[in-house]
């Protein structure tokens, strides 16, 4: 299972055997069962985790007590609260596990000491912030330009493997739409 991590890893750099164990003994093997949490809301438990298995949605409840989903994340993606991550500032997502999960998770302060011991995971780095700031800046302007059906249909052809494994509560949250919208689209698609 650990092979797709350094398959991912070595997509930007390539390893070293001793560099790849270095890097295992930085991490934590995590299960999460469907509904438990990696990361709570305003908690000081922030990780940078890689999916092995499984599915998340990274969330936030608002002051009534609603949900806003933001991203979701699959099987071979990484997932972080990047300003609680680096900052050490409380959470500020929630991420929940949608199905039975494993992932690899490190804290920062591993994080820290691997970028010594193996220096050019700094460029791997570089390119994972470069692509969740490319991610953020798809879904800022995906919510501010395109309608609700067209970020649905934009959905589930990026992730046509996915969708049934994300209800349809989670889904209008993250359309931004009411269920019975969503219903709506869905039919006429």
């Amino acid at each position: 299972m650990c092979k797709m991590l350094r398959d991912n890893i070595e997509r930007k750099i390539a390893l070293t055997d001793t560099e790849w164990d270095a890097i295992i003994k930085k991490t934590e093997f995590v299960k999460l069962r469907k509904n438990e949490f990696l990361q709570i809301q305003n908690s000081n438990n922030a990780y940078e985790g890689f999916i092995l298995k499984g599915a998340f949605k990274i969330y936030i409840l608002n002051e009534s007590g609603s949900e806003t989903v933001l991203f979701f994340a699959f099987e071979n993606d990484w997932m972080c609260d990047i300003e609680s991550f680096y900052h050490q500032k409380p959470t500020k997502y929630n991420i929940k596990a949608i199905e039975d999960s494993e992932i690899l998770v490190i804290n920062k302060t591993n994080k820290a000491l691997l970028f010594k011991e193996v220096p050019k995971l700094i460029q791997f780095h570089i390119a994972m912030i470069e692509r969740a700031n490319v991610l953020i800046q798809e879904r800022l302007l995906d919510v501010l330009n395109k309608t609700s059906k067209q970020r649905y249909l934009e959905f589930i052809k990026i992730h046509p493997d996915k969708t049934q494994k994300i209800n349809n509560k989670n889904l209008s949250s993250y359309l931004g739409v009411s269920h019975e919208f969503l219903s709506k689209i869905k039919r006429k698609v």
